[in-house]
């Protein structure tokens, strides 16, 4: 009679290993010297693709610095005598405009991606005969430049008695930032499978009560990404701000641009004032930047 000997089972990963592997754990990548001739030479462009990208902005900073002893003879030597009181001058001059900005970019971003949330949820899981019609014409604002329609949109604001007011500003910013917030959500939602849709309806949600308790949680980095573009945008903006708003109501930009006086430029002054008004959108990107990724590429794969 044979005997069947028993092989020993090997051991499994423990349950953290697994718990690790399940969520995508990875080791860190390592840097590495190139050992090839192709790697050192690939590494030398990249070097030297961001030096001639932060030079900019170390002239910018550095001309900002050189206060009231002017900006340096060359352009890449660093000021002797480093100096804020450019960055005093800048921000007497620009932190009301600067306030009007945060006062325009925070509600319309707001209310853009919310409308594009709900625009984006209905097309992608509620379609209609002539939604994808409805889509196309959207889409077609995002490609409207601002020149054409600033007559327009003047004559409307005037009508409402909005033109020359922040109120307006946010208004105009909502109504164009609809079509790109819609795209973005929409393809975000198509992402997300419709059967949590359909258990949401199993038990007794309608589409709102859907919206608000399912889809809502779910969406931060669609938010973070269209709340970004929107953000960059509205911030960035100069030709609605110049031509729909009154002194009083001017954004950062408009008042930037008219530190450049007539005769002479005060360069310090106004590359610090250039500074001031870049730093909320590129802390913005640093703080949200890996949601801004992770969310782009969010429902790319179903």
């Amino acid at each position: 009679m044979a005997v069947e000997t028993l092989q020993p089972t090997p051991p499994g990963p423990t349950d953290s290993v697994r718990r690790r592997l399940a969520a995508g754990d990875r080791k860190p990548r390592s840097w590495k010297i190139p050992k090839t001739p192709g790697g050192w030479i690939v590494l030398a462009i990249c070097v030297i693709a961001t030096l001639a990208m932060f030079m900019p902005v170390y002239v910018i900073i550095s001309t900002a610095l050189s206060g009231s002893s002017g900006a340096p003879n060359f352009f890449l030597a660093f000021p002797d005598a480093p100096s804020l009181d450019a960055f005093k001058g800048a921000w007497t001059k620009l932190h009301g405009s600067l306030i009007n900005s945060l006062q325009i970019t925070i509600p319309a971003a707001l209310i853009s991606c919310l409308l594009g949330s709900i625009n984006g949820y209905v097309l992608s899981k509620f379609p209609f005969k002539g939604s994808n019609a409805l889509f196309t014409v959207l889409l077609v604002g995002m490609f409207i430049p601002f020149q054409a329609v600033i007559i327009p949109v003047f004559q409307f604001l005037n009508m409402l008695h909005l033109q020359g007011s922040i109120l307006g500003l946010i208004v105009v910013h909502i109504i164009y930032g609809i079509p790109i917030t819609t795209l973005i959500f929409r393809n975000y939602y198509e992402g997300i499978p419709s059967a949590i849709i359909e258990a949401a309806a199993i038990d007794g949600a309608g589409i709102w009560k859907t919206y608000f308790r399912v889809m809502l949680p779910l969406s931060v980095p669609g938010f973070v990404v269209a709340g970004i573009f929107q953000c960059t945008n509205i911030w960035n903006d100069f030709l609605f701000g110049f031509i729909l708003a009154s002194p009083a109501a001017w954004p950062a930009t408009v008042t930037l641009n008219n530190l450049i006086g007539t005769t002479t430029v005060n360069y310090s002054e106004l590359m610090a004032g250039a500074v001031l008004v870049a730093a909320p959108t590129v802390l913005l990107y640093l703080v949200l930047g890996r949601f801004f990724v992770s969310g782009l590429t969010a429902g790319a794969v179903k």
